[in-house]
C-alpha cells in the first residue's frame, strides 16, 4: 500500500530558539519511500541533520524571533501487514542478551523499574516468560490507564500513570515498557505515524502514535498497549529508551506549540510528491 502521510506544525517564541527534531522517518524505512522527504520551514531556516545512536534522524535548527511553520509530506509503500504475532518466542536469559540490548533493561527517565519491580513481580512472577509474558503485560497496562488527551503531561511517567490510571499512548507504552524491564524483557520506546486505515470506525486522533517494541527469541517484536491487538500501517519515526530519546522536538527555551497538523492516509492515485 502507498500511504501519504505528513506535518505541519507551528512554534511561537520571542526569542531565537535552538531545537533538535526527530521528525523524519526512521533511517529504517528510507528505502520504502517513493517520494522525497524533505522539511520546510517557513522562515526558511538552515537545517542540519545527523543520525543518533538509535538510528533516529535528528534535525538540528533554531527558531527566529517570532515563530516558526515546520511542514513535511511525503508518500511511503507500507505491506499494511498486522503486527506479527509470535506466541512461541521466548525470554533470553538477561546472561544470554546481546550487550547492545542491555540498556533497555535498564530504568530510564520515564520508566523507573526501581518503583515499579515489586509491583511487577507480583503480578507477572508466575507466568511463563516469553510472548505470553509481555502480552499479558500489555493486557494489564492496557486495562489499568484510560485514554484521556486532558490527562497528558509531558513529565508523567510509567508509575504516575499506574497511580493514576489515565492517560495517552505515551503513557500506555511507558507503562508496558517498565512492567517488562521489570521481568527481565528488554523494551524500548517507539514513536511514528499511526493511522485509522486499518479501523472501522475512528477512535480518536491517530497519526502519531506511541507504541514499543519487546526483545524476545534473539529479535524484537511490536507491541502496542494502547490498543491491545496487532495493528496495520505503522511508519516508525524514532525509537529509544523512553520518549526522551524519541521526543518529536526538544526546545532548547521557550516556545509554544502553535499549530499540530498530522495526516496520514492511503495514496489511492500513486501520485508523486
Amino acid at each position: 500500500m502507498l500511504i501519504r502521510a505528513g506535518y505541519d506544525i507551528g512554534f511561537t517564541t520571542q526569542q531565537r530558539v535552538p531545537m533538535l527534531a526527530n521528525l523524519s522517518v526512521h533511517s529504517s524505512r528510507n528505502r520504502d519511500l517513493r517520494t522525497a522527504q524533505r522539511i520546510y520551514t517557513t522562515p526558511d531556516v538552515p537545517i542540519y541533520d545527523y543520525i543518533d545512536g538509535f538510528g533516529n534522524i535528528c534535525s538540528r535548527f533554531t527558531i527566529p524571533e517570532g515563530g516558526i511553520t515546520i511542514s513535511c509530506g511525503f508518500v511511503i509503500e507500507d505491506p499494511f501487514a498486522p503486527d506479527i504475532v509470535a506466541p512461541d518466542a521466548q525470554a533470553v536469559p538477561v546472561e544470554q542478551l546481546p550487550d547492545e540490548v542491555m540498556l533497555f533493561l535498564l530504568g530510564s527517565r520515564y520508566c523507573e523499574t526501581d518503583r515499579l519491580s515489586e509491583v511487577a513481580w507480583d503480578l507477572f512472577g508466575k507466568v511463563p516468560p516469553g510472548w505470553e509474558m509481555v502480552q499479558t503485560i500489555v493486557a494489564y497496562a492496557h486495562n489499568r490507564i484510560r485514554f484521556d488527551y486532558m490527562s497528558a503531561r509531558p513529565t508523567k511517567t510509567a508509575w504516575d500513570a499506574h497511580q493514576e490510571q489515565w492517560g495517552v499512548c505515551r503513557d500506555y507504552a511507558h507503562l508496558a515498557i517498565a512492567l517488562c524491564r521489570c521481568m527481565n524483557i528488554p523494551a524500548r520506546y517507539c514513536t511514528g505515524y499511526m493511522g485509522d486505515m486499518d479501523l472501522p470506525e475512528l477512535v480518536g486522533e491517530m497519526d502519531f502514535s506511541a507504541w514499543f517494541e519487546a526483545y524476545l527469541g534473539g529479535r524484537w517484536y511490536v507491541f502496542d498497549a494502547r490498543h491491545n491487538r496487532p495493528r496495520r500501517g505503522r511508519i516508525l519515526m524514532a525509537r529509544g529508551r523512553d520518549a526522551t530519546d524519541a521526543a518529536l522536538t526538544n526546545a532548547f527555551g521557550p516556545a509554544i506549540l502553535s499549530r499540530f497538523n498530522v495526516y496520514t492516509d492511503e495514496d489511492r492515485l500513486g501520485t508523486p510528491g
